[in-house]
């Protein structure tokens, strides 16, 4: 909706300040309304407030398409274009409320979030294809007219769907207190406010470029209607073809290196844009700028996850959001001046520049971010070591080292009994795990292995006792992290139902030879009790 809006401010006016209009009448009413409007889903049904959203989006597209299509005054389509981006403020909220509470499972929950994750960043390049051969076949107006039939689907989709009733606390706090509470944090930690603010950056180079990908199309490149949509594809496939690099960074304990290489990237590929402006050239190094702008993003967040206080995490990235929202803003307005100094040569190196400036402004500052992030690289390493944990991507690897805890286990002292209810999973960093079942011992386990998992998978009680045979360091995992994990990624839950039933053959196999032999096998340790874990 965005590249088609653009497009016709571009053509209806003959210029890139008619689409810079076009771009802040949108951002500034989703900047200021969009909180408030996020919270529709604590106050009624979510359910309701998402098909009521999808409803409102439609109705919108399609008085805007039909203005469009109707070759109504430019003002009414400036004037009620913003409605449009209104409605897209309320479902992204109303979805994260509702999804817990139509899933039945924490299996499905994590599939469902995984699920969106890909979604989202497949729309990024599948999308502004889609629009730019609406574009090119029967220009903005069948174009919004496409979306305004996607969006009647998603109506259609979720109108039966009511979901919980509201449950909102008197006393919780509102966005206006998150917002001041995220402000404080930020200010107060000078390390925050610095990342807080390099990332905002970034999205003045995103808001130009949504500009100079219409000034490129049309003014330089001759690439007709669906140029733009192209343009931002090639944006897009850049953010995709990023998941490697990036899914190789998390976990590493110094990311301002790649944070700096993709922060100084960018800029330059927008520079040799400059000189080279040729379709090619431009689809290539735009691509090369999505690239670098998602390895900034990536390593950019995870770095500000690592050092902003755990409990206000939410408030800060509101915030962020806030900033992200004003960047956007400020290289929509800059692109038109630019292009007034220097055509499109000038609004390209004019916002290479103004990026390059913040990023080696922060340069000296940012090494000290590193030092005071925590990486938890000692259960990484671990957890990358044992099997069931092998498939997991690097993400979420480095999720689950942050929830492990260590505890230290005596010899002898009972680590799990048969029959209780299992709610933890052990990670053997030292040491020798003594794995008995009716008092009969079945395996030893050690480092790079692991022991509670069948109970957590199967929902079963614990098939076995295991016991300390030496003095053991173990990494302990809660119930819910250990299943969201192994379940939200298909061969990691594939690779769990092996270990599971390689597991439960082991025992059965072995109490079945122990008994035919008329052994109770190796004596089992005398349990002691195990002392609760402690922090690392």
């Amino acid at each position: 909706m965005w590249i088609a809006l653009l497009v016709y401010a571009y053509q209806a006016n003959g210029g890139a300040s008619a689409a810079g209009v076009m771009a802040l009448v949108q951002l500034i009413p989703g900047a200021l309304l969009s909180p408030y409007f996020g919270s529709f889903a604590d106050r009624w049904r979510c359910g309701r407030v998402l098909a009521g959203a999808y409803l409102a989006l439609t109705g919108s597209m399609a008085l805007v398409a039909g203005l469009m299509a109707l070759g109504a005054p430019r003002f009414w389509v400036f004037a009620l274009a913003p409605l449009t981006n209104l409605a897209i403020c309320v479902p992204r909220p109303a979805q994260a409320a509702l999804l817990p509470s139509i899933v039945n499972t924490p299996e499905e929950l994590a599939a469902s979030n995984a699920g969106q994750g890909w979604l989202e960043s497949a729309a990024t390049l599948v999308a502004p294809i889609g629009v730019a051969l609406l574009l090119a076949t029967g220009g903005p107006a069948l174009a919004v007219a496409g979306l305004t039939v996607v969006a009647t689907c998603a109506v259609v989709l979720v109108v039966t769907i009511a979901g919980p009733p509201p449950f909102a606390p008197a006393d919780e706090d509102g966005p206006a207190e998150k917002a001041e509470s995220g402000l404080r944090t930020v200010v107060r930690n000078p390390l925050v406010l610095l990342l807080v603010v390099v990332l905002g950056s970034q999205y003045v180079l995103v808001g130009a470029l949504d500009l100079i990908y219409v000034v490129l199309a049309f003014g330089v490149l001759g690439m007709g209607q669906g140029g733009p949509g192209y343009l931002t594809a090639a944006f897009g496939a850049g953010g995709l073809l990023a998941i490697g690099i990036t899914a190789g960074l998390v976990g590493r304990a110094r990311l301002t290196p790649a944070l700096l290489a993709a922060g100084l990237c960018a800029p330059l590929a927008l520079g040799l844009l400059a000189a080279h402006q040729t379709e090619l050239a431009a689809l290539v190094l735009i691509m090369v700028a999505g690239v670098a702008r998602s390895v900034f993003d990536v390593t950019g967040r995870t770095l500000l996850q690592r050092t902003a206080p755990p409990a206000l995490l939410a408030g800060v990235f509101g915030l962020l959001e806030a900033l992200l929202n004003a960047g956007l803003a400020i290289g929509v307005l800059i692109v038109p001046i630019l292009v007034w100094l220097g055509g499109a040569t000038g609004a390209l190196l004019g916002t290479a520049v103004a990026v390059l400036i913040v990023v080696l402004v922060a340069t000296p500052r940012l090494r000290a971010v590193d030092a005071a992030a925590n990486v938890p690289l000692v259960e990484i390493n671990l957890l990358r070591s044992i099997p069931l944990f092998a498939a997991l991507p690097a993400p979420a690897l480095e999720s689950l080292g942050r929830s492990l805890q260590r505890m230290q286990a005596p010899a002898g002292s009972t680590i799990i009994r048969q029959g209780d209810p299992g709610d933890v999973y052990f990670a053997i960093a030292r040491g020798e795990l003594s794995v008995t079942r009716d008092r009969m011992h079945i395996v030893t386990r050690s480092r790079n292995e692991g022991v509670g998992e069948i109970a957590l998978i199967r929902n079963t009680p614990r098939t076995a006792t295991v016991v300390a045979a030496t003095d053991a360091e173990l990494y302990t995992l809660d119930r819910e992290p250990f299943l969201l994990a192994l379940t939200g990624h298909n061969a990691a839950r594939r690779s769990a139902e092996g270990v599971v039933r390689e597991r439960l053959g082991e025992l059965s196999a072995r109490a079945t030879s122990l008994a035919a032999d008329g052994s109770s096998g190796a004596p089992a340790p005398a349990p002691n009790r195990l002392p609760g874990p402690t922090s690392p």
